[in-house]
């Protein structure tokens, strides 16, 4: 009698159990607001872009005139400060899918940020802060090593701040809808659009309005607006705490990707599983949907082929995961495996645009920029960038609504072309742009050597009298490039990631973005050194009228062409995810292929 009553407790409790699990699932789905949440998501968003666009925009421009560094300095600090942001980003998405959640990485991020840029604004208000003006002087003083201390210090903490907003905003504004109905789901396409147009448009505004109040007005005036952005998008973010979708961390996923890994190791002396049984176990609470089988990576199936060692608990999960995995975390895997040839093009894909943000603004400096050539205003430098958002933001449209419909009509695909074609076209472009930014660098700097000049730029050379509107063809067209290869690569990686780890998905195109920083680094670097002495002169001097930058585009040029052809190869051996339809017979936990 005891032991009934004991096993009837033990019923009553584990109903319980259910019924609290029931109540907390049923708590969840009412949660989504959906459209009711976007005014502080995307506000959040608008602001923190205008604040910290804001102040990076014009950063080039500020180390050369304020801290008097050189040019090839300045480029290089600006990639490596982009590049550690954008690596920064995996270890964000990591530890907002491992341990903090996306509500707390993302308020974390927002005020460390906010430190930063008010950091920055005392770099300018405070003259001990930064080196003296040049006055009349061609010789300017440099920084301190204690000022340069502390503007690297300064941005150390808009490296913490980008490292945990950038992976975490796409996917905490995408928590907000349901993805299980209908209009959750049109919700969630909708917002990527937002996403970027809301991007695009703190770029245009922080390129145009903000970097003449730094260029023209006060560059401590200029920084105090972004500060105050920033602290704006702290305040918006906190105000909508209380009808936020809060997804928990739920773990690291890397775990079960290294069991897979340490599993076919130890399985590796084992014949190919051509027929043999493979164990498959899902989870009942995973989020992954049931992944379909391939034939890539088949060394990897070993993972799964259970042996008379391999022990099953009663669960019929696998008692020791690191000897035996499911095919599920098997294909999971090899998803990310085959993710990572496309990753590498899709990088070099974005050196161009990397080349564009820095040498583009110095060939801006040396043009003429007033508007017409017949008034006064000149446009700022830097502003000049925004061209490419321009292009952005009209080809967007035009793609959506014209080109979709037409070429769904041709190729009968709902999206018109696939994902990889999308990021084809990019890749295509940037090459285009390389090789018409080449030309007009090389008529720019003919002008500037043969006929009259407008005056010295400080610091720098001659100014040509070519018209700075020839600029706008090579920011254009990478603009395009990027509506085709960044939006492509970003739905790539959230589509083509394992469902529990699309943060750090979307994190990989920013580390794509922080190794092509690099990578211009490097680039710019060894052909500074390998021409310094050259009998044609330096290709990257200081006074590009001097120099040879015209080259360094085409070898830019080749480099992309090289790349496109790798693409296509890689095109055409990828294998898009697909999910199983129950076509493969499951049996007490063994699946036969």
């Amino acid at each position: 009698m005891a032991e009934e009553s004991k096993n009837s407790a033990m019923e009553v409790e584990i109903e319980k159990k259910k019924c609290t699990e029931i109540e907390k699932a049923n708590e969840n789905v009412n949660n989504y607001r959906g459209w009711r949440a976007m005014p502080y998501v995307i506000g959040n968003e608008t602001f923190e872009k205008l604040g910290a666009v804001g102040t990076l925009a014009n950063l080039l421009i500020y180390l050369t005139t304020v801290f008097h560094l050189d040019n090839v300095t300045a480029a290089t600090f600006i990639l490596v400060f982009s590049g550690t942001c954008n690596i920064g980003t995996l270890v964000g998405a990591f530890l907002s899918d491992t341990f903090f959640g996306r509500y707390k990485t993302l308020g974390f991020a927002t005020c460390t940020t906010f430190l930063g840029l008010l950091a920055v604004l005392l770099t300018a208000a405070i003259p001990m802060l930064h080196p003296p003006a040049c006055g009349d002087s061609s010789t300017c003083k440099s920084p301190t090593p204690g000022q340069l201390t502390f503007l690297f210090s300064v941005f150390g903490f808009m490296v913490i701040g980008a490292s945990g907003i950038r992976p975490c905003n796409f996917a905490f504004g995408a928590d907000q809808f349901d993805p299980k109905t209908a209009s959750g789901r049109r919700g969630i396409d909708s917002f990527l659009n937002w996403y970027f147009f809301t991007y695009t448009f703190a770029q245009m505004v922080s390129l145009t309005i903000i970097v003449y109040i730094q260029s023209e007005v006060s560059w401590a005036i200029g920084f105090a607006v972004t500060a105050i952005l920033m602290l704006m998008a702290c305040i918006v973010y906190f105000m909508g705490s209380k009808i936020y979708v809060k997804v928990k961390a739920t773990g690291s996923p890397f775990t079960s990707v290294a069991q897979v890994i340490v599993a076919s190791i130890r399985k590796r002396k084992l014949k190919p599983p051509h027929e043999k049984p493979l164990f498959n176990y899902i989870p009942p609470n995973t989020i992954n949907s049931k992944l379909a089988y391939t034939e890539q990576f088949r060394f990897l199936d070993k993972a799964a082929v259970l042996t008379p060692e391999d022990q099953i608990n009663p669960d019929r999960s696998a008692a020791n995961p690191w000897t035996l995995c499911s095919m599920q975390q098997v294909e999971e895997v090899k998803l990310l495996l085959r993710v990572l040839p496309v990753w590498v093009s899709a990088m070099l894909f974005l050196i161009p645009i990397a080349q564009i943000h820095t040498y583009a603004i110095f060939q801006a400096l040396q043009s003429d920029r007033r508007i017409l050539g017949t008034i006064d205003f000149k446009i700022p430098a830097a502003t000049y960038i925004v061209f490419e958002m321009l292009g952005l933001t009209i080809f967007i449209p035009i793609y959506d609504r014209i080109a979709v419909p037409l070429l769904r009509k041709i190729t009968k695909k709902e999206s018109g072309i696939t994902i990889l074609q999308r990021i084809g076209v990019g890749i295509f472009l940037t090459t285009v742009s390389m090789l018409v930014s080449g030309v007009v660098e090389e008529r720019r700097r003919t002008i500037a050597l043969t006929k009259p000049t407008l005056g010295t730029e400080p610091r720098r050379g001659e100014v040509s009298s070519m018209s700075g509107l020839w600029l706008i063809p090579q920011l254009a067209i990478v603009g395009i490039a990027e509506g085709c290869g960044s939006i492509g690569q970003v739905e790539f990686f959230y589509k083509q990631f394992p469902e529990n780890m699309r943060s750090i998905g979307v994190s990989l195109f920013f580390c794509g973005l922080a190794a092509s920083s690099y990578l211009s680094t490097f680039f710019i670097r060894v052909v500074h050194r390998m021409t310094e002495n050259a009998v044609d002169g330096n290709w990257l001097p200081q006074d590009l009228n001097k120099g040879r930058l015209d080259y360094f585009y085409y070898l830019i040029t080749g480099l992309e062409t090289l790349n496109f052809l790798y693409f296509l190869v890689v095109s055409k051996w990828y294998k898009y995810k697909e999910t199983d339809q129950g076509t493969n017979q499951v049996l007490n936990g063994v699946e036969q292929v």
